[in-house]
């Protein structure tokens, strides 16, 4: 460095100053780890991808080609914050499927699930309120709760979802103000509510009134056992909000999700929505409109769930075949995830590296506790892997916890 260069004044430092809700908003683990892991020479099982040639794409393509050629100038003008009506009413008559009893009126479009999340926790959500979770949770749920201030308060759970003798310990010292749950195959555990728990889960918010936050991404994706009904088919309280998606049964790309809750609830849902987008794209919602119309949606949902039980099957077949012993590991009955619980003495943070040194990738399960993070643990994603891709990424896996060992 030339003399010159080493005198030359420091540049200014910025005009801006970050709120401080921002040191408490963490960089997702996942989406740093998939900036290695979608290099195309590593296996990666980090994401929580589904399989993209299972796209109904040319059902899509030619919804899209329909709302334009039949009503593009209004596709593709401003509208209502609500959502496209057609839209809501469907998602009505889906969500009676599992319990949900609702009119349009009670249905918000967002864009993903995830928004729902954010704007749940933005209208309901002060600084120093209680949120229980289960340890560990779904980590972007975790990022949005602790953005808005919210303190934590961790329920531990087994291969039965929520243990509610647990969450009773919480509530007898605690007045949370809201519950987050994925009831059906949890990121990242995979594992599911009991119709017991989903029950007594729905009493206990009555008792102590505090609201419970369903996000159900997953529950259509069964592949074994048998479909249980929504937290909301056990409410008549008005306890339970529920949040939807078509990211993982017709594609992520299109951003279409929703909230369905009480009247007044999602009128203040929209209110907030109002401030943040004006409304989800016109386009999308009314091509999704065009395809439930033309295309035959539970045939498709019911070509998917076998493809993702084999590649689980092909994960769990792999695990018993390569790992070491210690090893233990979730057994799903649907979703995209299994949780694997690593030998003593061995970090998933610090395999990572290793593993992506033999071309394999994962999730290290520390980031997904809110409180007291555990890092023996790793999530596993099947859902976006042939089965031979499978058998080998596990095999490298394997070999890469082996060594560590």
């Amino acid at each position: 460095m030339s003399a010159d260069a080493m005198s030359a004044p420091l540049p200014p430092p910025p005009v801006w100053r970050l709120a401080q809700r921002m040191s408490r908003i963490k960089t997702s683990a996942v989406r740093e780890i998939l900036k290695v892991a979608e290099r195309p020479d590593i296996l990666s099982f980090a994401g929580g991808l589904p399989a993209p040639e299972l796209f109904p794409l040319e059902a899509i393509a030619e919804a899209h080609a329909r709302v334009m050629a039949e009503e593009g100038r209004a596709a593709l003008q401003y509208s209502t914050t609500e959502g496209f009506a057609p839209l809501r009413e469907w998602i009505c008559t889906h969500l009676a499927r599992s319990g949900r009893v609702c009119d349009a009126d009670q249905i918000l479009i967002t864009n993903g699930s995830q928004q729902g999340i954010d704007l749940v926790a933005k209208v309901l959500l002060d600084p120093g309120d209680l949120v229980v979770v289960e340890n560990p949770s779904y980590l972007a749920a975790l990022q949005t709760f602790g953005g808005y201030e919210a303190k934590f308060a961790t329920v531990e759970s087994d291969d039965e979802g929520m243990r509610i003798d647990d969450l009773e310990r919480v509530l007898a010292t605690h007045k949370p103000k809201m519950l987050y749950v994925v009831a059906n195959f949890q990121n990242p555990k995979g594992t599911t509510l009991s119709l017991e728990r989903r029950k007594a889960l729905v009493r206990l918010a009555q008792q102590h009134r505090f609201l419970i936050l369903e996000d159900d991404p997953y529950g259509e994706l069964r592949f074994r056992g048998e479909h249980l009904p929504s937290l909301a088919a056990f409410d008549d309280q008005g306890v339970v909000v529920s949040l939807g998606t078509f990211s993982k049964t017709l594609a992520p790309g299109l951003r279409i999700g929703w909230v369905a809750g009480p009247r007044d609830f999602v009128r203040s849902l929209t209110i907030a929505k109002q401030s943040t987008d004006l409304h989800t794209a016109t386009v999308a919602q009314r091509a999704v409109v065009k395809l439930l119309q033309n295309f035959d949606y539970y045939k498709h949902l019911d070509s998917l769930r076998p493809v993702y039980g084999e590649r689980a099957n092909a994960m769990l077949d792999a695990l018993k075949a390569h790992m070491p012993e210690g090893m233990s590991w979730t057994h799903p009955d649907g979703g995209m995830f299994l949780w694997a619980r690593l030998p003593p003495g061995i970090s998933g943070d610090t395999l990572l590296p290793r593993a992506v040194e033999q071309k394999v990738a994962f999730v290290p399960g520390s980031p997904f506790f809110a409180m007291n993070p555990r890092s023996e643990f790793i999530r596993l994603n099947y859902s976006n892997r042939p089965p031979d891709l499978i058998a080998e990424g596990m095999r490298r896996l394997g070999a890469v916890i082996s060594g560590a060992l």
